[in-house]
């Protein structure tokens, strides 16, 4: 049986073989990238210029954005060209590099919003202590650690994952995806990715049970503060955090926890676009939406944009007239 150096390209599961339809299909996929890459955008550029956002939680948002970018730009793009072309062949190299940049970024993800939930419990079980506990040294070793525990869990995905023999080059699959990367090995080598996937749904598994733990405590300090409004503006800044970690979890889980079908499967790759396109489009319209400090701050640089157009505008007429 030829093994994986006999393969120098993948091939893709293509989303029709109607070339109209394929265009369409470009159009819908450039559309939902532009939209995550300029609300992302946006939400990195409010919380840089937004002295007010300079604070734990809006540090790691940006760092959020910054993964979120990451994620979707590892798929959409390679699968707009292919729609677009309608050619659905992936380099061996290519392939490599596609399942180890969005592990890091999936990974990475994932670490983030553990330790955003660490910092929501620190602000509201802890408040006093909060400035000490979470100062700016803190928040850059905690991300620090994510995107560094991000690298090193997708090189192990990747490296178990490309060890073993291959009978097929055929992927189900719009991007290369390690479960049907998994369908297409002819070897027991396959039982190594299988180990480091059983490991990796345990840390996954810990992450998910260190934010329920934080979040039961949280609720707790929450339901024993006096006023209405108060309770209410605690929820708040939660909420958010609580539907990401929800979507991310939901459709990663299902995605890399369900059985692999046999064959081409709608349902495949309805579930891959839901973890790998949805969270990055989601995220900052979930933050956007529940916080206010966010909307001032996008409202601020608007109108700081809206003025620098008009003076810039205005300039050569005032020139013109001190002449």
């Amino acid at each position: 049986m030829p093994n994986s150096s006999t393969f120098n390209t993948f091939l893709l599961l293509g989303f029709s073989d109607s070339w109209e339809q394929n265009v369409l299909y470009f159009i819908l996929l450039l559309l939902i990238y532009l939209s995550a890459l300029t609300a992302n955008f946006l939400i990195i550029s409010a919380v840089s210029l937004d002295q007010q956002l300079h604070t734990p939680m809006y540090f790691f948002l940006v760092n959020l954005s910054v993964v979120d970018l990451g994620a979707v730009s590892v798929t959409i793009p390679n699968a707009m060209i292919n729609s677009l072309l309608n050619t659905w062949e992936i380099s061996y190299s290519g392939c490599v590099a596609q399942v180890y940049s969005l592990f890091i970024f999936l990974a990475s993800d994932m670490f983030l919003l553990t330790g955003m939930a660490y910092d929501r419990y620190v602000a509201i079980c802890d408040p006093l202590h909060y400035e000490t506990v979470m100062d700016r040294k803190v928040c850059i070793k905690m991300a620090a650690s994510a995107w560094v525990a991000g690298l090193l869990y997708s090189g192990l995905h990747t490296g178990s994952t490309f060890a073993i023999t291959f009978c097929s080059n055929i992927i189900n699959q719009f991007f290369c995806e390690i479960p049907q990367l998994l369908k297409a090995s002819c070897d027991n080598l396959y039982l190594i990715e299988f180990g480091v996937v059983v490991f990796s749904a345990f840390v996954a598994f810990s992450c998910f049970i260190f934010i329920i733990v934080s979040y039961v405590h949280i609720f707790k300090s929450v339901l024993k503060i006096p006023t209405t409004q108060g309770r209410n503006k605690a929820f708040s800044t939660c909420l958010p955090h609580l539907i990401v970690v929800s979507l991310f979890s939901s459709t990663g889980g299902f995605a890399y926890l369900k059985p692999t079908s046999p064959s081409p499967s709608d349902l495949d790759l309805v579930v891959a676009v839901l973890y790998s396109v949805v969270p990055p489009l989601m995220n900052p319209i979930v933050y956007t939406m529940r916080n206010k400090a966010i909307k001032t701050a996008l409202w601020k640089m608007f109108q700081c944009g809206i003025y620098f157009r008009k003076k810039s505008k205005a300039s050569p007429y005032q020139s013109g007239s001190l002449a």
